[in-house]
């Protein structure tokens, strides 16, 4: 699974990890350490495994998503997350995505690069509010 932790509309971080959950248990039971999916791995946004998943989600689905709920940037959360698991590759093998959820509370831990993405925006949005109440 890719956990694509988005800043407003723009990715701030990833995390992968190994999911068992949908897997058979192991022989040796769902208690054992076989069946524990792996650690989350956190890579920043310029991550080179995930450019082509940024680009999505940057200039395809997140602007489809506000188009349907009828949203502008401003009005998505600071930090939300999108969960993702590998679709079937494409004849030119290059990875597709299925989306299996998206987070709004309970969005944390997150990449160490995206503590300082989310304070940006915080500070623009903090910034615009002052601006538009003085």
């Amino acid at each position: 699974m890719i956990r694509c932790y988005m800043g407003a509309d723009r990715v701030v971080g990833f995390g992968h990890q190994l999911i068992k959950a949908l897997v058979s248990p192991p022989p040796e039971g769902p208690d054992s350490a076989a069946a524990r999916s792996g650690p989350r791995i956190m890579h920043p946004a310029s991550a080179a495994p995930f450019r082509a998943l940024r680009a999505k989600m940057e200039t395809e689905w997140t602007p489809q998503m506000m188009a349907v709920l009828g949203l502008d940037a401003a009005a998505l959360p600071v930090i939300w997350d999108a969960d993702f698991l590998y679709g079937p590759r494409t004849t030119t093998g290059d990875d597709t995505y299925v989306l299996c959820e998206i987070n709004v509370s309970s969005v944390f831990a997150i990449p160490d690069q995206a503590p300082a993405a989310i304070a940006r925006l915080v500070a623009a949005r903090l910034g615009h509010v002052a601006r538009a109440s003085g």
